[in-house]
């Protein structure tokens, strides 16, 4: 009997279980999926993220844009030697002149014509990599979702522990009055009375331990969705939670399609074929339109205004010819990388959607066996009692029948709740859940 009743404390310990606080926030499954999807501070990093990329896309844009500058210089300088080299007249001689000041002015615009598709490469990386980022945006959000809804979920075992075990305590408080009385009149052993006490000592210490751990739980779910921190839940009710398929099966086909993890892997690898394009666009030379004006002056020697210019540059880096042969080769073996890590990632797919259909599966068959369990568990009590009424049973068939109905309903509540984390697992392995 004492075996038995430390199993069942071993039991509750291990079970995520809390005291039931001061009810004043009631929260569906829904919206907590919502607030981790949106309000937590990892999901709130991931947008930042995706914002970044965007802007990397619109700087790439902009270098379709003409480039244009303006400089001006004055200098002050010493009195320099001035030899004019040009004839200047029947004299011949040039005056003495002091020219200490310069000043210059330029403004110039260059347009890219032609840049072997350089910018249109760079545009479609940054396109890529947006893509990318959002999907693992996605991905990073639908994990965030599965935390909540185990944090939830745990709540609810918890509470529903709570529950079980208090009212467990009510009834062993009025068996130990009960045993009392019937010693008091010579009708059991006073050992019979303390095993009695002892099971409620037993049952108190795990009601105890229940009360911590569920402020624990509490206290970790207001922290993860951001809320206020001392947010007290309502009694979790399972009914609230809609959309469970009890026939719902996961697939590969379907989870290699939809998923944003593989999603995100298939935009990194659009992002090194890019980039490849890109580096092989080296090798061709940069055609450009330009205009300017310039002016300058020399103070007492010359002064020059409206120079104005226009015209086509080019400009071809020879260097490239047997320079980017070997960032060519590097950026092919980037793509062979990516094609790797894509392979592995269909193989982790296949696992895990194997595995979320077992285990979804297995929670519902245990669930079965567990109702099963409870109606054997609550008649064998019954039994058990009427025999200890009638001097059948002794008062350890008693109490090893009231453990075993208590771990019949904590085992059931436990099961209900695995059953929709196993249905949420599913959903994310199959690609299919929703966090909006």
């Amino acid at each position: 009997m004492k075996n038995k009743l430390a199993n069942l404390s071993a039991l509750l310990l291990l079970s995520p279980i809390g005291l039931l606080a001061q009810n004043n926030k009631h929260m569906t499954l829904e919206e907590i999926i919502h607030l981790a999807a949106n309000q937590s501070v990892e999901a709130k990093s991931a947008d930042t993220k995706v914002f970044g990329r965007q802007l990397e896309v619109e700087t790439a844009k902009s270098k379709q844009l003409p480039d244009a500058k303006l400089g001006g210089q004055y200098m002050a300088m010493t009195t320099p030697n001035v030899n004019l080299k040009l004839a200047l007249g029947e004299e011949g001689s040039a005056p003495d002149i002091a020219a200490n000041q310069l000043w210059l002015g330029q403004a110039s615009v260059s347009l890219p014509i032609y840049t072997g598709g350089r910018i249109k490469g760079g545009i479609d990386i940054a396109k890529d990599v947006l893509k990318a980022e959002e999907y693992n945006a996605v991905a990073s959000k639908e994990q965030l979702a599965i935390r909540a809804v185990n944090l939830y979920l745990s709540l609810y075992k918890a509470q529903q522990t709570n529950l079980l075990i208090a009212e467990n305590i009510k009834q062993s408080e009025q068996r130990v009055s009960d045993f009392k009385a019937m010693l008091d009149n010579g009708l059991i052993a006073r050992n019979d009375l303390l095993k009695a006490e002892l099971q409620l000592s037993n049952y108190q210490v795990s009601l105890q331990e229940a009360q911590k751990n569920i402020k624990v739980l509490n206290y970790q779910l207001a922290n993860f969705l951001k809320i206020d921190e001392d947010t007290q839940l309502d009694q979790i009710n399972l009914a609230d939670v809609r959309g469970v398929d009890l026939g719902l099966k996961a697939s590969f086909d379907a989870a290699k399609s939809t998923r944003s993890d593989v999603k995100s892997m298939e935009s990194q690898r659009l992002v090194v074929e890019d980039q490849l394009k890109v580096t092989k666009a080296a090798a061709m030379p940069t055609v450009s339109a330009t205009a300017g004006y310039n002016a300058f002056g020399l103070q007492k020697v010359v002064t020059v205004t409206n120079a104005a210019m226009i015209g086509v540059g080019v400009s071809y880096d020879i260097g490239s010819l047997y320079k980017n042969k070997r960032e060519v080769n590097v950026a092919k073996n980037r793509i062979k990388e990516i094609d790797e890590h894509i392979e592995l990632l269909n193989d982790k797919v296949k696992v895990q959607v194997q595995q979320a259909n077992e285990n979804y599966m297995l929670a519902q068959k245990q669930d079965v066996v567990y109702h099963q369990a409870l109606d054997q568990a609550v008649e064998n009590y019954r039994i058990t009692k009427d025999k200890y009424d009638n001097g059948i049973a002794d008062t350890d068939d008693l109490l090893t029948a009231d453990v075993q109905q208590l771990q019949s309903k904590i085992n059931l509540a436990i099961s209900k709740a695995n059953t929709i984390e196993k249905y949420y697992d599913l959903l994310l392995a199959n690609g299919s859940l929703n966090i909006k």
